[in-house]
């Protein structure tokens, strides 16, 4: 049976893992926004959204670089945060129509990554981590 104070080098390393599988699916959605812009921009204006260039391209900006400081582990409360709250918004925008089998589906799943990033903002980055790392130790000359 796995525990974490069994394995510990498996312990360290699933905040990592973790990390970096929530941010797969916030970097292949800016790249699918960027290769098909303009279904995405029908899609937003659809919805009665305002603006739907500056919330296109805002929704890249906070995907891409959300994803990739995810991953690394930088910053990781705040940027996991973002990524929650946008995980939510766009859930209520999106995909409220409930009623329809695809929707609920998108909707769930936006408020599970939204759950899982709320674990990292309450529970930090990890070992594995530029949050995390060490300052140099300095040692004394003799």
């Amino acid at each position: 049976m796995f525990t974490m104070n069994s394995t510990p080098n498996a312990a360290t390393a699933l905040p990592f893992i973790g990390r970096v599988l929530m941010a797969t699916i916030f970097l292949f959605s800016a790249l699918g926004k960027i290769v098909a812009p303009d279904a995405n921009l029908a899609y937003i204006a659809s919805m009665g959204l305002p603006a739907p260039v500056l919330g296109l391209v805002a929704a890249v900006m906070l995907e891409l670089v959300g994803s990739v400081l995810l991953g690394l582990g930088y910053r990781t409360r705040l940027v996991a945060a973002l990524l929650a709250a946008y995980a939510v918004a766009t859930a209520l925008i999106f995909h409220h129509a409930l009623a329809d089998q695809n929707q609920l589906f998108h909707f769930l799943k936006n408020l599970a990554m939204a759950g899982g990033l709320l674990q990292v903002v309450a529970f930090g980055a990890g070992a594995f981590s530029l949050d995390n790392r060490r300052a140099p130790v300095a040692t004394a000359a003799v």
